[in-house]
């Protein structure tokens, strides 16, 4: 047992040492890491070499951005005024930069910027064809990299509905869409919109309808400040999906999750129906025959003085609860004909915060146990109960029933009317087709070397540690027991346990080691055969030999008739025993009774 314990021992020691010289190492590699980005503050550089080439859409697109060629070339600023807002901020005055990213930026890859904060935004750009909803998917995706974080703001996108006389430059909040996609924020709500505006047959009118909220934590992809690729698809099959980094965060059916529900119910409540005067819609009444107890007494206080109650020791009566304020002084500028004659604020009495209570004691007050209060008679069905009211229900004169919500208004233009807290968020790469393997492999051009570069310029585990007990000061305490839990089971099977091997080790013997040289040489039981050993003599003999007299039976006493040969084997098998005790007893005055114990129990067995 001694060399496996020891052998663990030895293993935690080395697993120890390894986790110290790993931590060593990524101390050492982090200070490199500073080094080196000192060294070239003038320009962030990735120790992965990545080569960035503008991305060249293939397949059906109708919109393509890069802002690769550093300038605004097909977008257009707005010129108009928000509607319903203060003159001072219902300007689209906004700032709108090309440039590159803060963090993790890829050379020759540059994005459009939003820089102005409290300021409306508003942006826009023409298709190269209306896209017009019929027999193939819309898809639509581009990235959003909130690199200052997100107070309170949007990065959406606006497909703007197609018509003739749509002017850019007239862009504003009102201006007619057919989609509105994209992450927003505002105190703790993160959202991802996804809405399109529903044309109801029947009046004409529009409706926004809203698909319902992604399941998962949205918060990470608002706070970590890395480029996230957010991806609207829309299905012939009137079914949508959305996916953030290529991966599905929300899907669903455009007749079924949206709300409000796409098509209005087939019947609705009269608003001319009335409820009738005499309708009643009490399910219980007083018992009109309940008759008042004579003996109730609706008189005396709900609650009285608790008689038992005894004044607190300490409690100071001539102390009031508030005191002037000793402090205060008499503002130069009082006037006591006009202001009154000026008296200091009250305050706190000092006295009162150590003592039980301050000014006159009275006894706390109990409920009045002869108390009744007003008499009511009990409440009973009531017998002309006719239920809830509700109004006749007819036919919907705006009823209509829409299969194919997909055949959305055909837009020609996407855009961006914005209002941030933030500045600095970072727009890239949009891109509006039909083929999802066509957006693959723009993302993948675009995105997903962004991601890989963002991967390899993460921090080492131990500043990921650290920023994350930042966030959540608890973690330190989990730290704390995480460090101490190897320690404490090397402790724990280790140092006992080499005492528990020691006593293993004593206990570990052979019937030798407690026979002096005299006693291995027992005569009468060393002469014994193998045949005299299946004799019940030689057990009694053994019996007596362990001193065991106090258990001899009278069939034992009957058996004594031996023979003299017999009896003087006995005897000397007897004097040998007594021989034996004494030694038991000196041993155990020594305090070794465990082997004392194990002696007669060897001697009894051999």
């Amino acid at each position: 047992m001694q060399p496996h314990w020891r052998w663990i021992c030895f293993a935690m020691l080395l697993v120890g040492l390894a986790s110290a010289e790993v931590s060593v190492k990524e101390e050492d590699d982090e200070d490199d890491v500073t080094d080196t980005t000192e060294a070239n503050s003038e320009e962030q550089k990735s120790y992965l070499e990545v080569i960035y080439q503008t991305p060249v859409p293939s397949g059906d697109v109708f919109f393509a951005e890069t802002f690769d060629d550093g300038s605004l070339n097909g977008w257009v600023l707005s010129k108009t005024m928000k509607e319903d807002a203060d003159e001072d901020i219902a300007k689209y005055d906004g700032q709108w930069k090309v440039e590159e990213l803060k963090e993790n930026k890829l050379s020759g890859d540059l994005g459009l910027v939003l820089k102005s904060t409290a300021r409306h935004h508003a942006i826009s750009a023409k298709l190269k064809k209306p896209f017009v909803f019929e027999s193939k998917p819309l898809i639509v995706q581009y990235e959003v990299n909130f690199q200052d974080g997100i107070d309170c703001g949007g990065a959406y996108i606006k497909l703007l509905s197609h018509s003739s006389d749509l002017n850019l430059e007239e862009f504003h909040d009102r201006t007619s869409y057919t989609v509105m996609f994209g992450p927003d924020k505002c105190g703790e709500d993160y959202k991802l919109h996804f809405i399109f505006r529903h044309k109801n047959p029947v009046i004409g009118d529009y409706d926004e309808k809203h698909a319902k909220r992604p399941e998962i934590d949205l918060k990470k992809f608002f706070t970590d400040k890395k480029t996230h690729l957010y991806t609207l698809i829309l299905k012939p099959d009137n079914t949508y999906e959305i996916l953030i980094d290529q991966t599905a965060v929300s899907q669903g059916s455009l007749l079924e999750d949206v709300i409000p529900p796409l098509n209005p119910p087939k019947e609705i409540d009269d608003p001319k129906d009335k409820k009738p005067l005499e309708w009643d819609e009490r399910p219980k009444i007083p018992d009109p025959d309940a008759v008042k107890p004579e003996d109730w007494d609706e008189g005396g206080p709900a609650k009285i003085e608790d008689m038992s109650a005894v004044e607190p020791e300490g409690w100071l009566e001539d102390e009031p609860y508030l005191i002037p304020d000793p402090e205060a002084q008499k503002p130069n500028d009082w006037n006591d004909d006009m202001d009154g004659e000026w008296e200091a604020p009250l305050v706190s009495n000092p006295k009162c915060k150590t003592a039980p209570g301050c000014g006159e004691w009275t006894p706390p007050l109990i409920d009045n146990p002869n108390y009744k209060g007003p008499w009511k008679p009990p409440m009973i069905e009531n017998p002309d109960y006719q239920g809830i009211w509700k109004p006749h229900r007819i036919p919907n004169p705006h009823y209509f029933e829409d299969l194919n919500p997909f055949r959305m208004t055909p837009f020609s233009a996407v855009g961006l009317e914005l209002w941030s807290m933030t500045s600095d968020i970072y727009f890239d790469n949009f891109i509006i087709c039909t083929e999802k393997e066509v957006a693959d492999r723009w993302a993948s051009d675009s995105w997903g070397l962004k991601k890989l570069v963002a991967s390899a310029n993460e921090p080492g585990m131990m500043n990921q540690l650290l920023s994350a007990a930042e966030e959540r000061p608890w973690l330190w305490g989990l730290y704390i027991l995480t460090a101490a839990l190897p320690v404490g089971l090397l402790v724990l099977f280790c140092w006992p346990r080499k005492k528990i091997e020691e006593e293993e080790e004593d206990a570990d013997f052979s019937m030798s080691d407690f026979l002096e040289p005299d006693e291995n040489d027992l005569g009468p039981r060393n002469d014994m055969k193998k045949g005299d050993l299946e004799s019940p003599e030689v057990y009694r003999k053994a019996d007596l030999y362990n001193g065991d007299v106090d258990d001899k039976t009278e069939n034992e006493e009957e058996d004594e008739e031996f023979s003299q040969e017999d009896e003087d084997a006995g005897a000397t098998v007897e004097q040998s025993s007594d021989d034996e005790m004494k030694e038991a007893d000196e041993g155990a005055d020594s305090g070794d009774n465990l082997k004392k114990s194990l002696r007669k129990r060897r001697v009894r067995k051999d």
